[in-house]
Order: structure tokens, then C-alpha cells, then sequence
């Protein structure tokens, strides 16, 4: 038992000293890897891991696969554009104070998401999938076809709608590049916090047995609904950061293919695990930039125009190897190395097997 605890003890540490060597880089940041190198790749996982985590909290704890969390980033960034924003040519041009427009972008983003959440809440499974993907296409539709908010050549200009103590986003690439970072690492302790709360531990209950959870008292769709609010507030702040990174938003940038990439991020990382969402956006934007530098990989009939089906291989393969993403694969890994253990497969989070409602928690 002694060895068994001191081999134990043992791999924590590595797992330790790895995470704490990640944060030591991520801390100094453009320092450590440059102002360009930070801000176009870094900056990026910052708001892509915010946004999984997102899916990812509502999938590992609730049960419940959103397709809307695109949607929702996208929402928040239109509505800072029209709210901040006085130069572009699409847009409400308010141009009222960034702090109003940050508010406003999470209120706003908030509410929709709780909205959806009151109208999914009953559905289950395929169902509660295809309501939240047609909101994203129809949260699309509706930015595309309304001129006055956006129009299909979207708001420019978001670099701006920055708060000054932050600078200018573009003038100031290092500045976001922070915000990225303290964002995530607050979003993260969230819902690791959230998930140790009653309401937490109620909704993971709901997650295995929505049932059994409605007949001992549990509002369930009261509970979802609730999720899915946290979520879209969630997914607001990766659609702030990912608006004063680019500055510019359109409807393409919450199309059917940003829907597949977050989803891709998160299955990539793990679909099981808060820390899978940063992990997977990782992979996904390190690929996204350098993929099509690989040597040879032109032979093989992977050109720019194919770049997709590349992304699509490596994510089969990561999913067959494991389906716990490539956290599952190193907890597989794990358990071949001294006093670890066995290996085991990932337990995924019992799949919603129906809904029901119930009195009040």
C-alpha cells in the first residue's frame, strides 16, 4: 500500500510539474514567444478553449450537447459592434461607452441563452441536438438578412470597442493576449467551482437520471435551463475577446463550419474534462496554422483546399484511439507507466435516457 501511494504521488507530480510549467510560459507570454506568435496563435486558444468549455460543461455535466455555443460568441460580438462601435459600414453605430457594450453583450447573450434553454429543456438526445443547431443557423440567418445589425459583410471596427485601460487591441497585442489569459483561468476555477455547488451536483444527478432526479423533488428543466444560461454567459466572453482580436465580425464567422470546428475542439480535447477545451484549441489552432507546412503532405493529396480533410483524419484518429480526446489517451498511457495502475478506458458521463419535470429543488 505504502509503494502503491508513493507511485501514485509519484505520476500527481509529473502531472504537476507539466501544468505549472505551462502556466510559467502562458505568464510570460509575448516575453516568452513573441508579440506576433502570441497574439495571432495564443490569443486564439484563449477564446476557442473559453468557448469549449463551454460545450464541454454543458456535455460532461448536464448531458445535454449544445451546437449553439458558436451562436452564442457570435451574438456577443455582434452586440458589442452595434452597441460600441460609430465608423463601420453595417451597424447600429450607438457608440456607446466599451464598458456599456461589455455588459450589454453578456446580458444580452445571457438572456438568448436562457431563452433556448427554457425551449430545449424538455428534449433529450438527438432532439436537444438539433433545436440548438437550428438556433445556430438560424442566429446565422438572422445577422445575414438584417442589414441593420449586420448584413452579410458584417461590423467592423471592434478592435475599438476595447476599454482604455486595456489600450487598443491591435496597438496593444500583449494586452489581449492577458486578457485572453486571466479570462480562461477564471472561466476554468467558474466552473470548477459550479460543479462542486448544489446546483452542480443536482445537474450531474439530472445528467445520469433526469427521472429519478424529477421524482425527488429536482426542477430538471428549471436545472437545464439554468445551464444553458451559464453557458451562453460563458461563451459570451470568448465572442468579446474573439471581436477586439480580429475586430470584425460576420455572419460566416458563426457558420455551419465554425459549429464543426468548436465541436472537433472539444471531442479533441476531451469531451469528459473542463481542461480538454484549452488542450484541444491548442491542437486545432497549431494545425490550422502550421498543417499546411508539413513536409510531403502535398504527396499524399492534401492541399490548401483540402486542408479540412487533414483536421478530419487527425481527429478520427485521436477519437478511435480514445474517446476521452487526448486526455483520455494520456490517462491511457498513464496506466502503463510504474505503480499507475492498469490502463482503463474513459468512462463518458451517463447519456440523457429521457426528461422529465419536477417540483421544485
Amino acid at each position: 500500500m505504502r509503494r502503491r501511494i508513493e507511485e501514485l504521488t509519484v505520476a500527481q507530480g509529473v502531472e504537476t510539474v507539466v501544468v505549472a510549467a505551462a502556466l510559467i510560459v502562458a505568464a510570460l507570454g509575448a516575453h516568452a514567444v513573441g508579440d506576433s506568435f502570441a497574439h495571432n496563435l495564443l490569443t486564439s486558444v484563449f477564446w476557442y478553449g473559453i468557448a469549449a468549455s463551454s460545450l464541454i460543461f454543458l456535455s460532461a455535466y448536464g448531458g445535454m450537447v449544445s451546437l449553439a455555443q458558436v451562436a452564442f460568441y457570435g451574438i456577443s460580438a455582434f452586440v458589442i459592434g452595434n452597441a460600441v462601435t460609430t465608423g463601420s459600414v453595417k451597424g447600429l453605430h450607438l457608440g456607446y461607452d466599451p464598458w456599456v457594450g461589455i455588459v450589454l453583450a453578456i446580458v444580452i447573450t445571457t438572456a438568448l441563452g436562457l431563452l433556448l434553454g427554457a425551449v430545449a429543456s424538455r428534449s433529450a438526445g438527438i432532439y436537444f441536438l438539433m433545436i440548438t443547431l437550428a438556433f445556430g443557423v438560424l442566429a446565422n440567418t438572422f445577422f445575414g438578412s438584417v442589414t441593420l445589425l449586420s448584413g452579410f459583410s458584417g461590423i467592423s471596427g471592434l478592435e475599438a470597442t476595447t476599454p482604455s485601460v486595456l489600450g487598443n487591441s491591435v496597438a496593444h497585442p500583449d494586452r489581449l493576449y492577458y486578457v485572453g489569459l486571466v479570462a480562461s483561468l477564471l472561466v476554468y476555477f467558474l466552473i470548477r467551482y459550479l460543479i462542486r455547488t448544489p446546483f452542480g451536483i443536482a445537474l450531474q444527478g439530472i445528467r445520469d437520471d433526469p427521472v429519478r432526479m424529477a421524482s425527488l423533488g429536482y426542477n430538471v428543466p428549471l436545472h437545464r435551463t439554468l445551464a444553458m444560461g451559464f453557458g451562453a454567459f460563458v461563451a459570451s466572453i470568448a465572442g468579446l475577446i474573439y471581436g477586439w482580436q480580429f475586430g470584425h465580425v460576420d455572419p460566416g464567422s458563426i457558420n455551419l463550419e465554425q459549429v464543426i470546428f468548436l465541436l472537433i475542439i472539444a471531442v479533441t480535447g476531451s469531451l469528459f474534462k473542463i481542461e480538454g477545451a484549452w488542450l484541444g484549441a491548442l491542437v486545432f489552432v497549431v494545425l490550422q496554422d502550421y498543417a499546411r507546412n508539413i513536409p510531403l503532405v502535398h504527396y499524399v493529396g492534401i492541399s490548401d483546399q483540402r486542408f479540412d480533410t487533414l483536421i478530419g483524419v487527425i481527429f478520427l484518429v485521436i477519437v478511435l484511439l480514445n474517446p476521452g480526446g487526448l486526455l483520455g489517451i494520456w490517462d491511457w498511457i498513464k496506466g502503463f507507466l510504474p505503480g499507475s495502475g492498469s490502463p482503463s478506458p474513459v468512462e463518458p458521463p451517463v447519456a440523457q435516457t429521457g426528461s422529465a419535470g419536477g417540483a421544485g429543488a
